[in-house]
């Protein structure tokens, strides 16, 4: 078995909380085995474009507790084009990489796919606050995320108590409903609007808030998730029907900015850590990924195409505990 000499390192799609801390431990754990570690900045762009450098202890000094990402991420059209993707592979070999360790989401790791199959040993760390990905349990960023989220809730909820008032709260999370369900639970919501729910109709809500307000409940919260949306527009038709004054926020961005938790800086420095391990012992193609307590790895394509059922256990635990 050839023992690597040289990986390359980028982060790419939708910056996550706890980046910097995988950097960070995939360069001092490379630097553990007498590897080279050679960062890219702006993800797959600037793999095209040649904007790399050689990392070292100071390239990762003091990043930890940052939020983003120092290597910077950016959109690459290119990469979506059979020409972009051999490119890459093809700058990749000339650059006599032994491996690229890619810090991403779903899409991300699309790219790594299709540089698999063209000759490059790819290695994928999960860092998406959606907690997207059905491979594994969890992603770098979701919990740092879900604490941002329950706190600006919070702020919400003391300012909907005082003015008896119906709270909107539309959080991120693209199509899945993790954060929603999450902040929905944390923040203890009244209704929580996601895509797999029996019901999401206007109707629906407004007779929770009107059956809520005959119990004496005098505020209400409603946590949406990004993919149902509409969030101002259920505001007005609440406000329009009960007569309660409805107000609708959208966190937004905010969420995926901020220095990362304990639990995303533990996570993240694992997976770095152990990546950079599996590399050295010869695995190629792989994810790490969090299951059953563990961070273990699984293969790059089966991962990508591994799809998780939905469990409404989550969902009844809200409902029941939103009465």
């Amino acid at each position: 078995m050839a023992i690597p000499k040289k990986i390359g390192l980028l982060t790419s799609g939708g910056d996550a909380p706890g980046m910097n801390a995988a950097i960070r431990a995939v360069v001092r754990a490379a630097i553990h085995h007498d590897i080279k570690v050679i960062g890219i900045n702006r993800g797959y762009d600037g793999l095209l474009t040649g904007d790399i450098y050689e990392m070292n202890q100071k390239s990762v000094a003091d990043i930890i507790h940052r939020g983003g990402t120092i290597l910077h991420t950016a959109r690459c059209p290119e990469m979506l084009t059979d020409a972009g993707c051999d490119k890459a592979a093809t700058l990749v070999k000339a650059l006599a990489m032994d491996a690229l360790i890619i810090i991403g989401g779903d899409g991300s790791f699309k790219g790594a796919l299709d540089l698999a199959k063209r000759g490059v040993n790819v290695v994928g760390i999960p860092a998406t606050i959606d907690l997207d990905m059905d491979c594994t349990e969890y992603t770098i960023g979701f919990d740092t995320a879900v604490n941002t989220a329950v706190d600006a809730i919070s702020k919400i909820r003391d300012t909907s108590s005082s003015h008896e008032r119906c709270s909107i709260v539309e959080v991120m999370g693209r199509n899945a409903a993790h954060i929603a369900l999450w902040c929905g639970v944390a923040g203890g919501a009244e209704v929580v609007l996601i895509s797999d729910a029996p019901d999401n109709s206007t109707e629906m809500v407004i007779n929770q808030i009107m059956l809520n307000r005959s119990k004496g409940k005098q505020h209400n919260l409603i946590i949406v998730a990004e993919g149902i949306g509409g969030s101002a527009k259920l505001a007005k038709e609440i406000e329009k029907v009960t007569g309660i004054e409805t107000r609708a926020t959208i966190l937004g961005y905010l969420q995926r900015g901020g220095a990362p938790s304990a639990i995303d800086v533990m996570h993240a420095s694992m997976m770095g850590h152990i990546t950079v391990k599996k590399i050295a012992d010869g695995e190629k193609n792989k994810i790490i990924v969090y299951r059953d307590g563990k961070h273990v790895t699984v293969d790059l394509e089966e991962g990508l195409a591994f799809k998780r059922q939905y469990d409404s256990g989550f969902y009844d635990v809200m409902k029941t505990l939103s009465v």
